[in-house]
């Protein structure tokens, strides 16, 4: 690398800059009622939420990512626990960076053989010892069963962070989120008269990602027209779980399936994609067939979500272009968590009413 190329601006914006969030916050009326009622709740599934719940989290989530500096000891004298058991990247940095800027402290745990369940200690000891060391847990467990186990001997809030295949809440809340900043209209009345259309590349069935953030989708009917599922001819026959489909229908919302990526793309205003499942211990990969890339049919104004990793499903040349939203998805996870996490633990009146 030429020494002159390491240089960088500091001040330099994300990719979305400031102003998609300060207009959102303009969007969304305060009502600080919703954001009270999460003190003391366990965040197991994307079914918790209301819509007018999902609202105030956007909106307190857009006032911390308006002035990141506005905000810093909400969470001061309080202690996250980290528990990933199942690898990852951005969503337990994301979490410990929300809580960081939140002026809180952290205890980690990455590798479940450095715990005691190594030993064979039940869930249920494990989270009675989480009682007396923090305020509020993050689990992430390749187990779909490891929260009921943990929840009814926990007397702090706990947080899903991807339970096996099953959800990943605020995977979801967080892909709203950078949905409403894109198009704050979609949260006001104005929604009826330019629904969108979403595009899911994926399986409904098998990834938690799609899981939950279908569940959320089901909350804004008046804001979405129609959801079309893409998928590969192998996943057809499990492509939707127990009543996913008719959940969507009864929300008020269309939906459909094809295995024609092109076909659909020209149609679509949100893009959604993943190809990965955990499953177990395992990674399956679905739709591999399927490339998003600069030369893709997109419709001029469309975006582009993805809860990465990413592979070769989604080219690198889409990156520096209109279409990318998904690296500001992620900037904004960080501030949807600020958000979750303040309420979570009974801080929700220091940011109330605060401009």
């Amino acid at each position: 690398m030429n020494i002159k190329d390491v240089s960088f601006e500091r001040e330099r914006p994300d990719v979305c800059g400031d102003a998609h969030p300060k207009a959102l916050l303009k969007a969304i009326q305060e009502d600080g009622d919703y954001l009270l009622k999460l003190a003391n709740q366990h965040i197991v599934s994307a079914d918790q939420f209301s819509q007018q719940g999902m609202l105030q989290l956007f909106r307190l989530a857009a006032k911390y990512e308006a002035n990141p500096r506005r905000f810093s000891t909400s969470l001061q004298g309080k202690i996250l626990i980290s528990a990933f058991y199942e690898p990852s990247t951005r969503t337990r940095l994301s979490f410990e960076s929300a809580w960081h800027r939140l002026g809180g402290d952290i205890m980690s745990i990455t590798d479940r053989s450095t715990t005691g369940i190594a030993k064979g200690e039940c869930l249920s000891d494990i989270a009675e010892m989480f009682n007396n060391y923090g305020d509020c847990v993050v689990l992430r467990d390749n187990n779909e069963t490891s929260l009921e186990e943990m929840i009814d001997s926990l007397r702090i809030p706990i947080i899903n962070a991807g339970n096996g295949a099953d959800e990943h809440p605020t995977q979801a809340l967080s892909d709203m989120y950078a949905i409403f900043k894109w198009r704050p209209d979609l949260v006001t009345e104005e929604a009826e008269k330019a629904p969108i259309k979403i595009g899911i590349i994926g399986v409904p069935n098998k990834m938690r990602t799609v899981r939950s953030f279908i569940k959320c989708l089901t909350k804004f009917p008046k804001a979405i027209d129609e959801v079309v599922i893409i998928h590969d001819e192998a996943s057809t026959e499990q492509l939707f779980g127990s009543e996913q489909k008719e959940q969507v229908e009864q929300a008020g919302i269309k939906i459909r399936s094809t295995r024609d990526l092109d076909e659909v793309l020209p149609e679509l205003d949100v893009v959604y994609i993943n190809a990965i499942s955990w499953e177990g211990n395992s990674v399956n990969t679905y739709g591999s067939e399927f490339h998003l890339s600069a030369k893709s049919p997109l419709k001029e104004s469309a975006i582009i979500l993805h809860p990465l990793a990413r592979g070769e499903e989604l080219s690198t040349d889409l990156d520096h272009t209109p279409h990318n939203w998904y690296f500001s998805q992620a900037r904004g996870a960080v501030f949807l968590r600020m958000a979750l996490l303040t309420c979570m633990v009974q801080r929700a009146e220091r940011v109330i009413d605060v401009v």
